[in-house]
């Protein structure tokens, strides 16, 4: 798009966010002054302070004096030039029809507000105004904008950096700490209640002993617990599904480990009920399986070996934009 020459050289009526010809443009009153055009977009100076003031931040309790003065002139180019590069990422991805579409950014806002324990949109946008000084209006549009730049360099640079399935391999022998689950278990449950009367307590003892004979002549678990079991569980065959070590009763869980898949420990006394177990399956310290892992090992390890190939593409990128410069960017950066 064609900016009208009239419009360069001074002050344009137009707010972060808004492309210049934006229909929009003539009802805008707040007077901005446009530092950068980049294509048909505009980055103001109110746009690039508030970007460089939530990259300051952290600087300023990291750095003082000299050094501080240095990391903060650094930070204003490297902000500068990430504001530009967005927008030279946003007019690719259009050139290369992706779109993010509105329900999937949706989900990706209620992921972060569940992620951060926010129930709504008003607490999240409280959020982001005390942390970093933003609504969720500009949040939602750098999350689009960010997603859009890793969809982008997956096709255009990710993609083509070729990484050997023995490579992946060979780095998930050597990681597996990294992909460790928590030792867990599963089993089957056939519950007894021990009863409170003389005569509940000599019908649950029989009950038990008529379980134990079932189970030496090879009877099946799963039902002798609908026949015999008392728990809830029963309805599931007293299946009660993968638990993590330290969730179970001690006594059980001491059991269950030290049986093999199918094998049966009890009966197993409580204060309240008798129990036998059926250990269907357990996981000791294991790993994630490579499969499972595979992609994230891949983005691993193309990371660094595509660093050198995204610069170039970047700069591809801005060889072919037309950025023009309505404040010397030496101006800009000395703030």
């Amino acid at each position: 798009m064609t900016i009208p020459r009239l419009l360069l050289p001074a002050l344009l009526l137009v707010p972060p966010g808004l492309q210049a010809g934006d229909p929009a443009l003539p009802a805008v009153e707040v007077r901005e002054e446009v530092l950068v055009i980049v294509n048909a977009h505009i980055i103001s100076r109110r746009h690039f302070q508030q970007a460089v003031e939530q990259e300051n931040a952290a600087l300023y309790r990291q750095f003082s004096g000299k050094e501080l003065d240095e990391k903060l002139r650094e930070a204003r180019e490297k902000t500068l030039q990430g504001l530009i590069d967005a927008f030279l990422v946003q007019d690719k991805a259009d050139d290369l029809g992706i779109r993010i579409p509105d329900d999937y950014l949706k989900s990706v806002i209620e992921d972060i507000k569940k992620q951060n324990n926010l129930p709504t949109d008003a607490d999240l946008e409280r959020a982001l105004r005390g942390s970093a000084g933003i609504g969720l209006a500009e949040y939602t549009k750098r999350q689009k904008q960010g997603i859009l730049q890793q969809e982008v360099l997956r096709r255009e640079v990710f993609s083509k950096v070729a990484i050997e399935d023995q490579e992946l391999r060979a780095y998930y022998e050597d990681h597996k700490d990294e992909y460790k689950v928590p030792s867990r278990l599963r089993i089957r449950e056939l519950v007894i209640p021990k009863g409170g009367t003389p005569a509940e307590q000599q019908a649950a003892k029989a009950k038990v002993d008529l379980v134990r004979a079932e189970i030496a002549k090879g009877s099946s678990f799963e039902e002798l617990v609908k026949q015999h079991s008392e728990s809830l569980s029963r309805t599931t065959g007293g299946d009660l599904g993968w638990m993590d070590k330290g969730l179970l009763r001690p006594d059980l869980e001491k059991a269950a480990y030290g049986l093999k898949p199918g094998q049966v420990a009890g009966p197993l006394d409580s204060d309240k009920d008798t129990s036998f177990i059926q250990l269907i399956d357990a996981q000791i310290d294991g790993a994630r399986p490579f499969a499972e892992v595979k992609d994230k090992i891949l983005e691993k390890l193309q990371e660094p070996k595509a660093q050198n190939a995204i610069e170039q593409y970047m700069q591809g990128l801005r060889v072919r934009a037309n950025v023009r410069f309505l404040v010397a960017k030496d101006k800009i950066l000395e703030g």
